[in-house]
């Protein structure tokens, strides 16, 4: 049997290309514009100019929780690449410019005209609870022919988001993609993302998991519950462990828990002095375990790297790394 070639990338990932727009907010402002506070919703550009019109001062930091997963990685010192569609416009160039700038390959070509760039409007509580609506614009309509297959096969993980799952031409470049890195005997590591996109695409999702093309599994533990329709968390470990080789699930304060054959490991969440804001902690946890996976750490040592990167990202607004990650976590790792 051909042994695949030594891959270029640690990992390419396929993802929304999405400014986020962030504001802090009081509680009672979640509850007046009728928000589903700490979670994620689709809205469309209706929507987005009124709650954008409703929000305090505001930063515009790019997004996109692939993209946010490979950000991380970088930081760290991952080879990466990255495949999203953004639009000719003003946020398309800013999301271009920034990924660039963080020494990721990006090549697909802005798409002209409507619908404009992805945009995340993110409302921020006291409590540093995030509150996201998203108008995922240009990002919806990634082609299958802006793959480009052998720059999948040069990737060590292909890193898939479940929230491009929903429309259909990016679900079609998805599938592609596993494809070209099944051929090319490369991992795939997977998110569903949030638990509405599990509960319109949870048979695609099983289909993929207990078909094996699914090496690597990142959910939280409300998505593990939705994955599986088991209400008891153990339960539910024990019925995506045998069809996972790695199975990941976080539990925000509790910390998180990562399956691999007979190997379990547990960590605790990381302290922090003041939780900022949440925005893109599972995120950045996905890049600190991915970084472990592919250097080849153990199960517990890319577990506590995925914890410390999370604890970066939670003390700050945005979902992108402020400090010197790599320093960060070998600091904590010592």
């Amino acid at each position: 049997m051909t042994q695949p070639t030594p891959p270029r990338l640690d990992v390419i990932a396929i993802g929304n290309a999405i400014i986020d727009v962030i504001a802090n907010c009081p509680d009672a402002l979640i509850d007046d514009l009728g928000l589903s506070r700490g979670g994620m919703m689709l809205i469309d550009a209706d929507q987005a100019r009124d709650l954008y019109a409703a929000m305090g001062p505001a930063r515009e930091i790019s997004g996109g929780s692939a993209a946010n997963t490979l950000a991380g990685l970088a930081a760290l010192g991952a080879k990466c690449g990255f495949v999203g569609q953004v639009a000719d416009d003003q946020l398309g160039e800013v999301f271009t410019h920034d990924i660039r700038a963080a020494g990721i390959a990006f090549d697909v070509a802005a798409r002209a005209g409507d619908p404009p760039t992805a945009r995340c409007l993110i409302f921020v509580t006291p409590d540093g609870q995030r509150t996201m609506n998203t108008f995922l614009g240009a990002s919806h309509y990634l082609p299958a022919e802006a793959l480009d297959d052998a720059m999948i096969a040069d990737a060590a993980v292909l890193y898939l988001e479940g929230y491009l799952w929903d429309p259909e031409e990016p679900r079609a470049a998805m599938r592609k993609a596993i494809a070209a890195a099944r051929a090319a005997g490369r991992k795939i590591a997977f998110t569903p993302s949030e638990c509405f996109v599990i509960e319109r695409h949870r048979a695609d999702f099983l289909s993929l998991i207990e078909g094996g093309e699914i090496d690597v599994l990142f959910c939280n533990e409300p998505e593990l519950a939705a994955l599986t329709s088991e209400a008891d968390f153990e339960a539910g470990l024990a019925a995506l462990r045998p069809k996972v080789p790695v199975l990941v699930v976080t539990r925000g304060a509790d910390g998180a828990v990562a399956l691999s054959g007979d190997k379990r490991a547990e960590v605790a969440a990381q302290p922090v002095d003041k939780v900022v804001d949440t925005t893109g902690a599972g995120d950045l946890f996905a890049a600190g375990f991915l970084y472990g996976h592919v250097r080849g750490k153990s199960l517990d040592d890319a577990l506590r790297m995925g914890a410390i990167c999370a604890s970066e990202i939670i003390s700050h607004y945005g979902a992108r790394p402020e400090c010197d990650l790599a320093a960060f976590v070998a600091q904590r790792m010592a």
